[in-house]
């Protein structure tokens, strides 16, 4: 069964976290990629570590399946077989500050006078305009920027680092393929190409639903603790339990709040839920009860509940939890390159009836498919080693 993106070609200029996992996506389910790196070292995420005996861990959470090709694009001899490459093929990712791919003349503009049909995808931190588009950044300040960094955390204490990239991996890896595939599909009708600009602080803003619609709602500006999703509701919630665990209630349905009430004893807070002074006592009542049972014997207890109730699992737990394996949600490989260590990959993120992804677990070396890649432009095998040693691939 052909996959839905076979016979699409990916030009990935891209490294490190934000375009390799939109391009790992993209190649899950049917792209070609090629990864394009410089021959002096290639992705940093290669050498970044943690590493695995000696190659860096999220190196391969993010790139298998890939092709690589070395290439200066520095060079000019570079940038011609850029432009060949751009020819045939369909998309180019790139995640560059604004005006790099100018000054190396294989922008948009240079491009599309080659390939009218080519796609170009410039994910950035910023965008391609205002005063910040030439600025650096990493995900703590895309969040800064978009005001989820101050409403992360409790109340009262300061503003808690947010330990997963979620700026740049929903706001600009998942918004990236999106990005792509809509303008993949506008070209069936058109024809034509077009340029994506893609912004990981763009992408944060838009997550903000919840606190501008709060803050529409009662004109006063959410602060840190004091939200229904920033803690402040014991319905909404997580619990220290007697062994250390943890547990999350989101029991924000009134329905699901009264049964859970009346399971632990306290009916009357039932018609308390939504009554922010009474908060903290409530929250303190149930707290001491889930002291008294361990992390698993609350699961079990509430195993036939009709409430949002879960555990809060750690890594291992997740590479085991029934529901995450029968999702087949993580990829393990044991003793990984003779580490004595296993690899766990995250799976496909969503099921498609007749077209479902494919998840093949190869990682290329630097310039692995430099010979493959060239030799189908029509570069003889004397031309290739004359490019390797001039070091221009």
């Amino acid at each position: 069964m052909a996959l839905p993106l076979q016979g699409i070609k990916v030009l990935d200029l891209s490294r490190v976290l934000a375009g390799p996992f939109c391009t790992q996506v993209l190649t899950d389910y049917g792209a070609e990629v090629i990864k394009i790196e410089d021959p002096h070292g290639g992705d940093p995420a290669r050498y970044q570590p943690p590493l695995i005996e000696g190659v860096g861990a999220l190196f391969y959470l993010l790139n298998r399946n890939k092709k690589s090709i070395s290439l200066d694009l520095r060079q000019r001899e570079g940038q011609e077989i850029f432009k060949k490459l751009a020819l045939e093929s369909d998309v180019v990712i790139e995640q560059f500050r604004p005006g790099v791919m100018d000054r190396l003349g294989l922008d948009y503009e240079t491009l599309r006078q080659i390939n009218p049909g080519l796609i170009y995808c410039a994910l950035s931190g910023f965008g391609q305009n205002g005063p910040l588009r030439e600025s650096p950044g990493h995900d703590l300040n895309f969040q800064s920027l978009a005001g989820m960094a101050l409403l992360n955390g409790i109340k009262g204490q300061k503003p808690v680092v947010p330990p997963l990239t979620m700026a740049a991996l929903a706001g600009g890896s998942m918004y990236a393929v999106t990005a792509i595939l809509m303008a993949l599909f506008q070209r069936e009708k058109s024809g034509q190409g077009q340029f994506c600009d893609v912004s990981i602080l763009d992408g944060a803003i838009s997550f903000m639903v919840q606190p501008l619609a709060d803050w529409a709602a009662n004109g006063n500006m959410p602060q840190r603790g004091e939200s229904l999703l920033g803690g402040a509701y014991a319905c909404y919630n997580i619990y220290q339990t007697q062994d250390g665990g943890y547990v999350s209630l989101a029991a924000v349905e009134g329905k699901f709040w009264q049964e859970f009430c009346i399971r632990m004893g306290y009916p009357e807070y039932s018609e308390q839920q939504w009554n922010l002074s009474r908060q903290e006592g409530i929250y303190a009542d149930i707290q001491a009860q889930f002291l008294t049972r361990k992390r698993d014997e609350w699961e079990q207890l509430f195993s036939d509940s009709g409430f949002c109730f879960s555990p809060l699992l750690n890594l291992e737990e997740i590479c085991v939890h029934p529901q995450i394996l029968a999702r087949d949600l993580i990829k393990t490989i044991p003793d990984f390159r003779s580490s004595n260590h296993s690899l766990h990959l995250t799976g496909l993120p969503f099921v498609m009836s007749e077209s479902p992804g494919e998840i093949h677990l190869i990682f290329s070396e630097l310039g692995q498919h430099n010979q493959e890649v060239l030799g189908a432009l029509g570069y003889r095998e004397s031309e290739i080693l004359d490019l390797k040693s001039r070091g221009i691939i």
